[in-house]
């Protein structure tokens, strides 16, 4: 009973992990997912109105204006694109694999993915902990739990982790709920505040005058903006995350895995309605905060830092409003991490298991969701739930993957007949010139950056190494030609099926039979060879789905072709799939290959090829444990 129940759960725990594995996925309404990406996106109102304040003073509601000018005629149509081009929710990331194929566009996807980890680890460490400051910060606790911040944070995390253990449905259920609570109470805080402002026009018109006593012309002030952009760039958080949890968005019951129109149409009014929503709360909330708020406020200790919104609920609104208004604004920062770690499991199952670059489970949802949560305690314990120290790391994150994306857009602009190319081009330019900004500015975010995509790079070489000897092929088809080749040599009086390696080039099959014939004693009339050849294709791939084989012949002699990232794994299910149709066990004759074995093995892992008879051998070893039914490899 008890080996029952930890089987149970164990084929829970890791279900997906599996080849032929279906999950099937939750998936619910586009406006319901947008509350999941809303958490992390709306939840920056928190403190968007305060960075903006503390970069440009008075000047925060053009440089604002400039923030949304940019994400919705930047960003927003940098994303529709991303969203039809990428409909299963990898991105920017797939678009650039596909452009650059082979080695450099896996090197720059798992680059990518190191500041995708920075950008959504962080988002779930810093909202937590920033969920924390208000928690302990709060009147009516307790005086002692300011000295447990980290041990808060663990506990924020662990229940958000746990959330996720249980499903999505739960996560975008309760996303829908609390999203609808935040912006309800802001949007009660800015209309109170417009009201207020309305009320007092001596408000706009004292602001007014300080603008042009200090900087005295509308071109001084939109140039100065411009520059203070990328300080105010965390506004655009919410797109990446947006397309990164496409799968979860219903589409049309005709959709189709190739052609997801009702998908793709449903994820552009996700954007759109989230852009537009963000928009307008940061340009109010911009207004109402500059006008109703004292400059000194703002700063280090001051009663607006970091909770602009907040201060204004409590002092216009009173306690009351304003408790109920600090409960939803931690609930939010909170579940922030939510969209973030929707975001880490559309992208890293897509990847990293398909270049063997992480074990078989990390194939699976919840095996993930314990790792994830582990790497953020790690990290809430190096940063000891700071929220300051890790800003920097999320805003190089974010604004490299937004540059990537609008770079991935541009050259698929620029390879259609659009008229829009050099409306991407400048789009590009201002995204690449924003993420270079804020490096410059604050390079601890590269750093920590650069530290995700160390340890992604190392995890992955170890993990393909571990895994060369896998069986990385799920069905072999051999067509009708090859298919008469194997029953001739069944035919012959040995009964044997021999199969003799044949390097891709080498057109010399007659001097290969006879070297193979004198080495390993086998007579003419013992029965014919049937040659194999495997051409590489993309040995940066690690699995694949199907191998075609294929039957030729070339003066008299009966070859067997195929192409494959891998050469020892593509003879070695080519020989388990001639076992399996004809009951018989093949056998397969190599020659040694030149080269240290080290160089070899290197090579294998890296390009494919290398010492193909040992290989052969270890992957048959490892895909077929009884001795007795495994194909035998011949060397010599």
């Amino acid at each position: 009973m008890d080996l029952a129940k930890h089987s149970t759960f164990k084929d829970w725990f890791l279900e997906g992990s599996k080849a032929g594995d279906h999950q099937v996925q939750h998936q619910d309404a586009w406006w319901r997912v947008m509350c999941l990406t809303g958490v992390d996106y709306f939840s920056t109102l928190g403190y968007q109105p305060g960075i903006a304040y503390l970069a440009a003073g008075l000047l925060s509601p053009v440089a604002t204006l400039i923030l949304i000018v940019v994400t919705l005629f930047g960003a927003l149509p940098t994303y529709c694109i991303v969203a039809r081009e990428s409909p299963n929710g990898q991105g920017s990331v797939a678009m650039l694999e596909k452009m650059l194929p082979g080695w450099t566009g896996k090197t720059l996807v798992l680059a990518l993915l190191g500041f995708a980890a920075t950008a959504f680890i962080i988002t779930i460490t810093l909202s937590a902990a920033d969920a924390t400051a208000h928690i302990v910060e709060n009147p009516i606790m307790p005086e002692s739990l300011r000295y447990h911040k980290v041990e808060v944070t663990f506990v924020l995390i662990a229940l958000l982790g746990g959330l996720f253990l249980r499903g999505f449905q739960e996560a975008i259920g309760l996303s829908f709920f609390i999203v609808c609570a935040y912006l309800g109470l802001s949007s009660i805080i800015l209309a109170n505040g417009m009201m207020h402002i309305f009320q007092h026009p001596q408000l706009c018109a004292d602001w007014s005058n300080h603008l042009f006593k200090e900087y005295r012309s509308p071109a001084v002030m939109l140039g100065l903006s411009l520059l203070m952009f990328p300080k105010l760039a965390l506004g655009l958080s919410g797109f990446e995350t947006g397309v990164a949890v496409m799968p979860l968005v219903k589409g049309d019951a005709d959709d189709t895995l190739e052609n997801p129109k009702g998908r793709i149409r449903n994820a552009r009014k996700l954007l759109i309605t989230a852009g537009v929503i963000m928009s307008v709360f940061l340009m109010v909330s911009s207004i109402v905060t500059t006008l109703l708020i004292p400059a000194p406020l703002y700063q280090e200790g001051g009663a607006a830092n970091g909770r602009a919104l907040a201060y204004l609920a409590h002092t216009n609104l009173g306690p009351a409003f304003g408790t109920a208004y600090d409960v939803s604004t931690i609930l939010i920062l909170w579940f922030a991490g939510a969209s973030a770690i929707a975001g880490l499991l559309s992208l890293v199952p897509k990847y990293l298991p398909r270049y063997g670059m992480a074990p078989s489970w990390s194939a699976a949802v919840r095996p993930l969701v314990v790792f994830f949560t582990t790497v953020a305690f790690g990290v809430t314990a190096i940063f000891k739930a700071g929220v300051d120290d890790q800003a920097s790391a999320y805003a190089t994150g974010v604004l490299v993957l937004i540059t990537s994306a609008a770079v991935a857009a541009t050259i698929s602009v620029c390879r259609s007949t659009s008229r829009w190319k050099l409306y991407f081009v400048g789009t590009t330019f201002v995204f690449i010139y924003t993420a270079f900004a804020n490096m410059a500015e604050r390079p601890e975010g590269v750093q920590i950056a650069l530290f995700f995509i160390a340890s992604i790079l190392i995890a992955s070489i170890v993990s393909r190494a571990i895994r060369a000897t896998e069986l990385r092929v799920e069905q072999v088809t051999i067509d009708d030609k090859a298919l008469s080749f194997v029953d001739k040599a069944m035919k012959n009086h040995m009964g044997e099926i021999r199969l003799l390696a044949h390097r891709q080039g080498m057109k010399d099959f007659r001097q290969n039979e006879i070297r193979s014939r004198l080495i390993h004693s086998i007579q003419k009339e013992e029965g014919d060879f049937i040659f194999l050849e495997v051409n590489l294709s993309d040995a940066s791939e690690f699995s694949e789905e199907l191998l075609c084989v294929s039957g030729h012949e070339e003066n008299g002699y009966d070859i067997l072709r195929c192409a494959s990232a891998a050469v020892p794994n593509a003879i070695a299910a080519i020989l388990l799939e001639i076992r399996d149709r004809t009951g018989i066990t093949p056998h397969v004759y190599f020659g040694w290959t030149e080269g240290h074995p080290i160089a070899s093995t290197f090579k294998y892992i890296f390009l494919g090829d290398g010492e193909t008879a040992t290989l052969t051998r270890e992957i048959l070893r490892s895909a077929e444990p009884y001795e007795e039914r495994r194909p035998i490899v011949h060397v010599g």
